[in-house]
């Protein structure tokens, strides 16, 4: 599900962009060119909405574009500018978020060969170990 929210962009007088998403706490985030801003502000957007999502908490709603004052969230810029920014949170974790890391580990040979002629997917269970003792050791 695509989410949009609209973004404050400010070009500052060195040349770089910050961002202000006045929506969500006045979340903020940063480029050295205007592309890598707006790159910055997808990926600050996604991370928002993606852990607002997995500790349960709600998320503002949107407001409209034309009652944001540009303005009132920043004084210090050269040009500014407000853009919606457009993410796919889905989407945008299971390639920056989620993604598999491989880890090399070493077992005994008896453990192996045992787990082998089992069946035994080796991802599956140090997952959910790990899993199980992160959230039992906080």
């Amino acid at each position: 599900m695509l989410s949009a929210y609209p973004a404050c962009f400010y070009k500052e007088k060195e040349g770089n962009y910050s961002v202000i998403f006045p929506d969500l706490n006045h979340l903020s985030t940063c480029g050295d060119t205007l592309d890598e801003a707006l790159n910055m502000a997808i990926d600050c957007l996604a991370g928002y909405i993606y852990s607002a999502k997995i500790d349960n908490e709600p998320v503002p709603a949107p407001s409209d574009i034309k009652s944001i004052d540009i303005d009132s969230e920043y004084k210090e810029y050269e040009e500014a500018f407000i853009n919606i920014v457009t993410v796919d949170v889905d989407e945008y974790a299971k390639k920056h978020f989620e993604k598999a890391v491989k880890k090399t580990l070493t077992i005994p040979k008896w453990l192996n060969d045992t787990a082998v002629s089992r069946g035994v997917n080796f991802s599956k269970v140090l997952k959910t170990a790990l899993i199980k003792d992160l959230h039992t050791n906080k």
